[in-house]
């Protein structure tokens, strides 16, 4: 892993051995989806899907003000390996994910994740299991704060 600078905080990038993932980081900096998506465009791509993972207004029935997400210090090694893997699937032309770190607000995008494939259905397919197993196998953890003073820990795996 190497830690560059980009935006108001650091990015944690992970060094990646595949010429199809483009982009791997955690970072403290607002994320840049139409960045995310210029890395990914590739000619020989039929198909383009993006996931925007955005703050919102509540959870399981209480009303959320914001969020502050921590990383374990292998999240970026899980995620590199986890990006590797999808990367590798057949049609997969190209992939890039980000996720936000530090402290956010309702409407903040906390994660982005964009994947180009030959066909539309591939497209779809790898960036959905890209953000449900980042979800279920990176050690990031978020700390929701809600409108009546508590907190409470979400994602805790």
């Amino acid at each position: 892993m190497n830690c560059a600078h980009r935006g108001d905080g650091p990015t944690y990038a992970a060094q990646v051995s595949s010429s199809v993932v483009r982009r791997c980081a955690l970072t403290d900096a607002p994320l840049d989806a139409a960045g995310l998506i210029a890395l990914v465009a590739d000619p020989a791509a039929g198909g383009l899907a993006t996931f925007l993972g955005v703050v919102r207004d509540h959870d399981h029935g209480q009303a959320v003000t914001a969020l502050t997400y921590e990383a374990h210090p292998d999240a970026t090694a899980v995620l590199a390996e986890l990006v590797e893997r999808i990367a590798g699937r057949e049609g997969v032309r190209a992939v890039a994910v980000e996720h936000r770190l530090g402290e956010l607000v309702v409407g903040d995008v906390a994660v982005v994740v964009a994947v180009a494939a030959e066909h539309r259905a591939e497209a779809f397919e790898v960036c959905r299991t890209l953000i449900d197993d980042l979800k279920a196998q990176v050690p990031i953890w978020k700390r929701q704060q809600h409108a009546d003073g508590t907190s409470s820990w979400v994602g805790c795996c």
